[in-house]
Formats: C-alpha cells, sequence, structure tokens
C-alpha cells in the first residue's frame, strides 16, 4: 500500500507565484526569483528607468512571514527621478506593456480627492500553490486579486483611494464598466 503524502508549499512560494504571475509576461521585465534555506531574493529587471521608478514606488521592499523575509528589489541601470503627478501615471508607468494591464481611469471622489480605478484583463490566473479548495493545489485567481494583495501593503499613492478591478465589455454599449 503506498502512503499519499501531502506536499504544502510556504507562503513565502505562493506570493512570489502571485508576483511572477503579474510581473512575468511583461515583455520589459525580467523576473528571478532565488530561494534557499536561508534567503528569498526577487528581482524584476527593466532597462526603463520611467518603469524601474514606478515599480520600486509600488512594489514593497520585502514581505515578512513569520521569520522569514522576502526581499523584492527592482534592478535597473539607472532609475529615473520621475514625479508621478497621480496614481493613473504610476501605474500606467508600472505596468505599461504588461500584457495583464488594461487600463486605468481616474474620477473624483468626496471631497474632491481623486479615486484610481487600475483595471486589469479579465483572464483567470492560475498557479501551484497549497489550495485546499482544489485537490491539484492550484490557485484560479484574477490579476486584480493579486495587484490587490502585493499592493496593499504599500503606501504609494499620490492621494485618494485605489481600486483594482477587472474589465467587463457592457453587452448593450460595449464600452468598458469598471466594478470597484
Amino acid at each position: 500500500m503506498t502512503e499519499a503524502r501531502l506536499k504544502l508549499s510556504p507562503p513565502w512560494i505562493t506570493y512570489v507565484n502571485m508576483l511572477q504571475a503579474l510581473f512575468d509576461g511583461d515583455p520589459e521585465i525580467a523576473f528571478n526569483a532565488d530561494m534557499d534555506a536561508d534567503n528569498c531574493y526577487v528581482t524584476l529587471a527593466t532597462n526603463n528607468p520611467d518603469k524601474a521608478a514606478a515599480l520600486v514606488k509600488l512594489l514593497p521592499e520585502k514581505a515578512s512571514f513569520g521569520k522569514i523575509e522576502l526581499q523584492i528589489k527592482v534592478d535597473c541601470q539607472t532609475i529615473s527621478n520621475l514625479a508621478f503627478t497621480s496614481d493613473k501615471q504610476l501605474f500606467e508607468t508600472a505596468f505599461s506593456k504588461n500584457p495583464a494591464f488594461a487600463y486605468a481611469i481616474e474620477t473624483s471622489a468626496s471631497y474632491f480627492l481623486p479615486f484610481t480605478y487600475v483595471v486589469f484583463k479579465r483572464d483567470v490566473v492560475q498557479f501551484f500553490a497549497d489550495n485546499l479548495h482544489d485537490p491539484h493545489g492550484i490557485i484560479s485567481t484574477l490579476y486584480q486579486d493579486i495587484a490587490s494583495e502585493i499592493f496593499r501593503s504599500t503606501t504609494y499613492t499620490c492621494g485618494g483611494g485605489i481600486a483594482y478591478a477587472t474589465d467587463i465589455e457592457h453587452k448593450i454599449l460595449g464600452m468598458p464598466e469598471i466594478w470597484p
């Protein structure tokens, strides 16, 4: 009789998989993860200095999982000192040429502060993780959920608020609708 073995992936592996799902399709970013027993590093390398500046502002420098710290580094020969005047500009720069990104839109919210919707394509992203809801250990999620998880720990906003959404084509008008 064969003994069944349960394989669990640690939470930092799931976090790395989410980062990779969000950025690995971008032709301007080379994604690299280096993890051993003592060190956990993720590097996003780009030759675009404006994109590098936006990623530095968006991504946390580290993600902590108990005693384990995952270091997140943006690598570029020169990182521009571009001053982002809006969250819309920040996300458009960070996700330019990224096939996961649809568009960003800025609206007026209460008290005249801008509110930015960052809209991603409506693709389902799947990757291995110890998801007890799936017997195959696969997480099925949307880009908006990954972005919400990764960017929630950073303080990058230029003012107002941010919501992540998935683009939906309106059945009658054919125009995009945004669901925060």
